[in-house]
């Protein structure tokens, strides 16, 4: 399961990173390059939740 978050898309700016993406952590939550990663169980609660509509806030 992967999502494509709306980061630096339109408009694309140099040097900001080409994608965030929401998806299934790695084994032993080892770090991804910028992007949300959940554990299996938390995807399954939070998918059924989504729409096309929904604003997901990425906040440092």
């Amino acid at each position: 399961v992967c999502l494509v978050l709306d980061w630096n898309i339109v408009p694309r700016r140099r040097g900001c990173g080409s994608a965030i993406f929401f998806h299934l952590a790695r084994p032993g939550f080892t770090p991804t390059q910028g992007c949300v990663a959940v554990t299996a169980r938390t995807m399954a609660r939070l998918l059924p939740l989504l729409s096309d509509r929904t604003v997901v806030k990425v906040v440092r």
